[in-house]
């Protein structure tokens, strides 16, 4: 168990690989079938509001269909139908359409606690059509913009002690925590009794569900605080991108796991969600994880390889990133 020093110095940009810079893939072909898809999927939707009172008191509340009818056919469903033919300035109403219509119906479901599944639905499609246009526009999506400005990747400031980097992991822990893990939560929490789309579980359940829930946070804040300190006590960083390690950290949790912190945040906030008896506030746990894996991982970890070199080659190859090892890894020393 040790700490091994940096054998390339300074942090490369994170904008100058092609790495770094070609972002997540998506074919634009793939891209106009979701468009054909969400075409479809609105007229059929169209048709149920005007055939099945359930489905627009649960997706319009009070607010007159024929009214929305008249806007939203043309500027999505017909959009969407274009957008999948080939027509890229139709990709974009589309997708902007949908999300002010995310955005107004969020608003109007807040105020009046009405058509709150049909908030949820928008948004889901606001987020797959940012993507398919993305494809559309690029063939890709790009995301060499999360690791710019105050995120890009920079070496902690020499001549700090350890001490010294533990407190300010400590400080981002309880800022970081106090946002990710007490604020959202309890805001979408909020949000999903407000619209109603919570789905309450019998008193017994939720009560056990609820316990289950605090183990979890507790055991996942641990394995967060342990991976944390031993971050900063031994790479001589911490573990925001603005005041990155220079050592790469092979010791503590991270023997085991190669990012204890991403899925001590993660199974956090799951468990968050499992406190509050929430099944949204779940979502965002699972779809924060989605987002750190495709979005964020690729451009650590190509710092890292670019900085250690062949250190975290051999490291990436013996330790998996979400499934601990089942025996503690132990580096070859070099000769």
């Amino acid at each position: 168990m040790r700490v091994r020093a940096s054998v390339r110095g300074i942090v490369l940009p994170a904008g100058g690989s092609r790495a770094s810079t070609r972002g997540i893939a998506v074919p634009a072909g793939l891209g106009r079938l979701y468009f054909a898809a969400q075409a479809g999927a609105g007229a059929a939707w169209w048709v149920a509001v005007f055939t099945v009172p359930l489905v627009r008191e649960a997706t319009l509340g009070t607010i007159d269909p024929t009214l929305m009818a008249l806007a939203d056919v043309p500027l999505f469903v017909v959009a969407s139908a274009l957008a999948a033919v080939g027509v890229r300035g139709a990709a974009y109403v589309a997708t902007g359409w949908t999300l002010l219509v995310a955005a107004a119906l969020a608003v109007y479901a807040t105020i009046t606690t009405e058509a709150g599944w049909g908030v949820l639905a928008m948004i889901a499609a606001s987020a797959a059509s940012v993507v398919a246009l993305c494809a559309i526009r690029w063939g890709r999506i790009p995301t060499a913009w999360v690791v710019q400005g105050p995120f890009g990747f920079r070496p902690a400031a020499a001549g700090r002690s350890s001490a010294a980097h533990v407190l300010a992991t400590l400080g981002q822990i309880v800022l970081f925590w106090g946002f990710f893990l007490v604020v959202v939560p309890l805001v979408i929490s909020a949000l999903e009794q407000r619209w109603g789309v919570a789905l309450p579980l019998p008193a017994p359940v939720a009560t056990g569900v609820a316990i289950a829930g605090a183990v979890v946070l507790a055991l996942a804040s641990a394995l967060g605080l342990w991976s944390g300190v031993t971050m900063s006590a031994l790479g001589d960083g911490t573990p925001l991108p603005a005041a990155m390690t220079t050592r790469l950290v092979v010791a503590g949790p991270y023997r085991w796991v190669r990012n204890p912190m991403a899925l001590a945040g993660i199974t956090q906030g799951a468990a968050v969600g499992l406190l509050l008896g929430s099944w949204l506030v779940v979502l965002y746990a699972v779809a924060g994880s989605a987002v750190w894996n495709h979005v964020v991982r690729p451009h650590e970890e190509h710092d890292l390889e670019a900085r250690f070199g062949a250190d975290f080659d051999e490291y990436r190859a013996h330790v998996r990133c979400w499934l601990p090892r089942l025996t503690p890894y132990r580096s070859v020393p070099p000769r």
